[in-house]
């Protein structure tokens, strides 16, 4: 990777951080797809690569966070080089979608390979790889056999045990959503009541912390990305927080909360038969393996292979959508806050 790293020119632009890169070789076809990505992980880089390599076709890279990359496109409009816009969770590429950001397009090799639940049903955008929320216990603190499901979270047996990420977390926002969902939203308001009710740290503004402080023992349980655990156990994060993350035990609730990383074409693209073809070649198995593989998240097809994940256990995914989740993310907001969510 440091190689393919040297590639790559770095420069501070307002509040972005950029990152060019032109993948592929110098004398290959002149045809480039550029790609906004709100996905942080250098190892999507290598996919790109092998893109490059596969079909001539060079690739232009700008990484920064996803809320940067949709007010950036809302700033830049038809003046936008962006051609693929590629966004982690729901809220946000139903967000980009909603805002005028993306345009539809069919496709069917994406219609063949993307299951319909994990698809925007007017073709604005298609699901690369999946994560699952999960639960961390700390089996000294907590009976694990207790918390099984995120609505074991709300029991007041668990006063004062359960960590939260803050409200602005868009994972949260979706999972909130998907307890909208399935219960509606009297059973939601009440396990919201419930829940908080049960938090005594401070809200944390990220997984890591929380898996952290459930293995230290300031928390009993915690909600997570699945991910998180795993790099943390591999030892992508140090040989510190690869000690912290044996202490924890994962529940994988029957059925899970299953959120994606997505793709979309932009609303100006002007490389669209590029853009198209890139996005077929990240949602077909080797490409969407190619993503999720290194960074421990799930393809769209089948279950992350890395012994980091399989000790989590296999895993159900719930009957929501993740067009529901993204229709539902302002109702999730404003019943958070409501609960004294902060």
């Amino acid at each position: 990777m440091k190689n393919l790293g040297s590639l790559l020119s770095s420069i501070t632009f307002g509040s972005f951080l950029l990152g060019v890169g032109f993948l592929g070789q110098s004398n290959a076809s002149p045809k480039e797809v550029r790609v906004y990505s709100g996905r942080h992980y250098n190892t999507d880089r290598q996919v790109f690569k092998q893109f490059a390599e596969e079909t001539g076709i060079r690739v232009r890279l700008i990484e920064s966070t996803g809320i940067s990359l949709i007010e950036r496109l809302k700033r830049e409009g038809s003046n936008s080089k962006a051609d693929v816009v590629l966004l982690v969770d729901a809220a946000r590429i139903s967000n980009a979608a909603k805002f005028g950001l993306l345009q539809p397009y069919r496709s069917e090799f994406l219609d063949k390979n993307v299951p319909a639940k994990y698809r925007d049903k007017d073709g604005k955008w298609y699901a690369l790889t999946r994560r699952v929320r999960v639960l961390v216990v700390n089996p000294k603190k907590v009976d694990i056999e207790k918390v099984r499901n995120y609505s074991d979270l709300s029991d007041p047996s668990l006063k004062g045990l359960v960590c939260l990420r803050n409200r602005k977390s868009p994972y949260n926002q979706s999972l909130v959503a998907d307890q909208i969902v399935l219960k509606g939203e009297v059973k939601t308001k009440l396990w919201l009541k419930n829940i908080i009710a049960n938090v005594s740290e401070p809200y944390f503004p990220g997984d890591i912390g929380i898996i952290r402080a459930v293995a230290q023992g300031k928390c009993g349980v915690g909600i997570v990305n699945h991910y998180y655990v795993s790099r943390m156990l591999a030892g992508i994060n140090g040989t510190r927080d690869m000690k912290l993350a044996k202490r924890v035990n994962v529940v994988t609730p029957n059925p899970a909360h299953v959120n994606v990383s997505a793709g979309g074409l932009a609303k100006h693209a002007e490389n669209k038969t590029e853009a198209i073809r890139l996005l077929e070649y990240l949602a077909s198995p080797k490409g969407s393996k190619g993503l999720a593989n290194p960074t421990y998240e799930h393809p769209l097809v089948g279950a992350n292979q890395a012994k980091e994940v399989k000790k989590f256990g296999p895993f159900n995914p719930d009957s929501v959508t993740i067009n529901q989740l993204g229709s539902f993310n302002s109702k999730a907001i404003k019943m958070m806050t409501a609960a004294g969510w902060d």
